[in-house]
């Protein structure tokens, strides 16, 4: 494992996040302690590193200004650990990789799970996904075992893994690029009591050979819900659509359990539904993907569909995206096909109600948090219609692209990793969107242009895992580029080359399989400015009061 930044060095992830250089995570976790005082949020921490965001890019330079003058406080003190006895972990050995770490490491099969089985390990953090906690302490031959050179798109729940000196067990199956020794039918998290993750920072672990095959572990299940009382059902699903999920603004403060956030693809959009029907803008809506659901109205009210356009009808009559339009009880809403783009948000006067974990009820792909896609027979609650509403948006505010849509870009935090001319070679390419993707991260193909960005002298070297931000383009040891979406690993271990403007960020969200992007690199200071410029457009984006418009 390499360390990405020094000690004590901080560096730009983004247009508004920052990440520090670390001694260790048990170092992290001091300064965290201290931030989250400071600041008000909770960074996350790396094996080597700290990342704070600031949620809204006008607190920027807050942030940066608490940030380098905590730096310069004499550090804060290491937090005391468990000491209790190990916590056992009990393993089949035939994972799809045995062989290979055997045949890296210079040792039989046998002497790698007897190195596995006999070494005392403690959790030196918690991250990535839900409950997926970090083992140092492995014996020095499988010290060295990197990642693979491309992720796996799933590792089933309950594999055993290692890389860049740790070794791990998959809590839910996720994407993955460590390689895999074997499984178990442990459950290392569950929503359904707190602490949710059975493993904590300085836990103590011991692997133990299983004497015969084990089972998958058991999925978790979010706990059962009913509606509080005060809301109204004002949906039946009739046909759910393709994928029609509840989202908000989002899980905040959850990364110490591996928790990502999750929220909408496109923010703005979801934003700008919610405050034409009078909501905040993160209130819960539906996040509706390429093809919408049909809905039965059960209480009227008003609704608005804000992001990409489908072809949208109320019983037999077209209704228009981008305003407020009442419905009526019996009344059947239909979504049809979303395009161009890939998402459409429908809020509801009131805001929708429904499951919450860790106070949000969005719906995570990666990990399988909240509620999940709807289903035909579903209701759907809201909470109570509140006033004024607006009544419609400005043109221009919802932009269209065709063509290779383009993404603005600032440089990644480790510039080492790359070559010199490496954001220049990035916008020369043109990439397609793999059929792969989905709202964990886009897997970009080369189709125009496409040369490598690695350096050479860190073709064979590993990152430590660290902190990720929506937007980052991961670079995996193979070369196509991985854009993180908001269901996003907290942490990741692929060196990021470049990070999507927050201005265009919403665009991520709205890519679709087969879609070409390139990226344009901008200056820190430019994509701050035209983030500010967008947020002042958003919030004059809404126009008059339903039922009277305004010119």
């Amino acid at each position: 494992m390499t360390r990405s930044i020094p000690v004590g060095q901080v560096r730009w992830c983004g247009d508004r996040a920052l990440l520090i250089g670390v001694e260790d995570a048990a170092a992290g976790r001091a300064l965290r302690d201290r931030l989250a005082v400071a600041l008000g949020v909770d960074p996350v921490v790396g094996l080597a590193t700290v990342l704070v965001v600031a949620d809204d890019p006008a607190d920027v330079e807050r942030v940066s200004a608490v940030v380098l003058d905590s730096l310069g406080q004499p550090p804060g003190p290491v937090v005391s650990v468990p000491t209790g006895a190990p916590i056992t972990i009990e393993c089949r050995f035939d994972g799809p990789d045995l062989d290979q770490v055997a045949a890296q490491s210079g040792l039989a099969v046998d002497q790698v799970v007897h190195l596995l089985v006999s070494a005392p390990l403690s959790v030196a953090m918690v991250g990535f996904s839900p409950g997926f906690a970090f083992l140092g302490g492995l014996p020095e031959p499988l010290r060295h075992v990197g990642r693979r050179p491309r992720p796996r798109p799933a590792v089933p729940a309950g594999s055993l893994a290692l890389a860049n000196g740790y070794a791990a067990v998959y809590p839910s199956a996720s994407p993955g690029g460590w390689q895999l020794m074997g499984r178990t039918a442990a459950t290392l998290f569950s929503p359904a009591e707190p602490p949710f993750a059975r493993l904590a920072p300085g836990d103590r672990v011991q692997l133990i050979a299983a004497p015969g095959d084990v089972a998958a572990p058991a999925g978790w299940v979010m706990p059962a819900w009913a509606p509080p009382d005060g809301v109204r059902q004002v949906f039946t699903v009739l046909r759910p659509g393709l994928r029609t999920v509840l989202q908000d603004a989002g899980r905040r403060g959850a990364a110490a359990l591996g928790v990502p956030t999750a929220g909408p693809a496109d923010s703005g959009s979801l934003g700008l539904a919610n405050r034409l029907v009078g909501n905040p803008a993160g209130a819960t809506a539906l996040e509706v993907t390429a093809q919408g659901p049909t809905l039965r109205v059960e209480a009227p009210g008003y609704v608005a569909l804000v992001g990409a356009t489908p072809r949208v009808r109320l019983d037999a009559t077209e209704v228009p995206a981008s305003r407020v339009v009442p419905v009526g009880t019996g009344q059947e809403l239909v979504i049809d096909a979303v395009h161009p783009g890939l998402r459409t948000y429908l809020a509801v006067a009131g805001g929708l109600v429904g499951p919450s974990f860790l106070d949000s009820t969005a719906s995570d792909q990666l990990s399988g948090l909240g509620p999940g896609p709807l289903r035909a027979g579903d209701p759907v609650y809201a909470a109570t219609l509140t006033l004024p509403l607006g009544d419609h948006l400005d043109t221009d505010v919802v932009p269209s692209a065709s063509g290779a849509i383009p993404l603005r870009v600032v440089a990644g935090p480790h510039h080492e990793w790359f070559e010199p001319d490496a954001l220049d070679r990035l916008a020369a390419a043109t990439f397609e969107v793999d059929k792969a993707s989905n709202r964990v991260g886009l897997r970009l193909e080369a189709v125009i242009g496409w040369s490598a960005l690695r350096s050479a002298d860190r073709v064979g070297a590993e990152l430590e895992s660290q902190g990720m931000v929506d937007g980052a383009l991961q670079v995996p040891p193979e070369g196509a580029p991985i854009v993180l979406l908001p269901d996003h690993a907290t942490h990741g271990g692929y060196p990021v080359v470049a990070v999507v403007a927050a201005v265009d960020q919403g665009r991520l969200g709205q890519l679709a399989p087969g879609d070409r992007v390139t990226f344009m690199p901008i200056e820190l200071d430019q994509a701050r400015q035209l983030a500010g410029e967008q947020g002042h457009r958003l919030e004059r984006a809404v126009v008059g009061h339903y039922p009277v418009a305004v010119d």
